[in-house]
């Protein structure tokens, strides 16, 4: 239970501190932002948690395909923020737009062979 708490309390961190440093510096918050720090919280808390190496890298090349289609989202949300969309509506239409591409994504990846 303990280590539960711990790796709930480092993942908080995480999103607290990025939170924190955008108040500061937008730019900087982007680039912790942009890190790949869940993904690399994930593989080392699998590795510590006795996971293969093999089980590893195939969730980091899954990463890897799945990034992709969440662009969408940060390409969207800043345009319709700044031709006067409000920021919850440009939310809504950009995680739906998110999810469409993850959607339109999953077969593709299947035709070329990429497992999930």
């Amino acid at each position: 239970m303990l280590y539960y708490a711990l790796k709930v309390a480092v993942s908080a961190i995480v999103i607290v501190m990025i939170t924190e440093i955008a108040k500061r510096s937008t730019g900087f918050a982007a680039l912790v932002a942009a890190l790949p720090l869940t993904s690399l919280l994930a593989f080392m808390w699998l590795h510590l948690e006795g996971a293969e190496s093999v089980r590893i890298a195939e969730l980091s090349s899954q990463i890897f395909w799945l990034v992709l289609p969440s662009l969408i989202l940060f390409l969207l949300l800043p345009l319709l923020i700044r031709t006067g969309v409000g920021f919850w509506l440009s939310l809504a239409i950009s995680v739906s737009a998110t999810v469409v591409c993850y959607i339109a994504m999953l077969p593709l990846l299947r035709k070329f062979g990429v497992q999930l």
